[in-house]
């Protein structure tokens, strides 16, 4: 039966009562982003000093919808918003991969979680970037023009 799995699956993320307070009630919680959309520059690979390479390119979602619909018809002015995503690889292999196949263009699904970090720019501003640090990537096209 489906409900006993989906009451297990539940059960890790529910946090527990207790009766004394002293006790220490760790919860899981969930940090997981999916897009689909296209590649809009080809990635750089980039290393800091000291720590691991990181392959890092951008990904473009667009979510479209009218405005002015009728119920019997659908009239009205189509509009469109383009959302920017920063995508950085950091897993072996993965960022290699990311790193000579994913190209300008090319169509992508991008599993990952969101991360939000702070730097500090050549200027010695502060800084707030958001990125998606992805761990698996399907490649949906390739967008060459110049196949033979």
């Amino acid at each position: 039966m489906l409900r006993k799995p989906v009451f297990q699956v539940l059960r890790q993320f529910v946090r527990p009562t207790s009766d004394t307070a002293n006790n220490l009630i760790l919860e899981r919680s969930l940090n997981r982003v999916q897009l689909l959309g296209r590649v809009g520059q080809d990635p750089v690979m980039r290393q800091a000093e000291g720590k691991n390479p990181v392959t890092i390119f951008s990904l473009a979602t667009n979510e479209m919808w009218r405005s002015g619909e009728s119920e019997t018809f659908q009239t009205g002015d189509v509009s469109q918003k383009t959302t920017w995503h920063r995508i950085s690889v950091f897993r072996p292999g993965l960022r290699e991969v990311a790193y000579q196949y994913v190209k300008k263009g090319a169509r992508v699904f991008v599993e990952g979680k969101v991360d939000y970090g702070e730097y500090t720019d050549k200027n010695n501003v502060r800084r707030q970037a958001t990125s998606i640090i992805a761990d698996n990537i399907i490649f949906l096209s390739d967008h060459s023009k110049d196949k033979v």
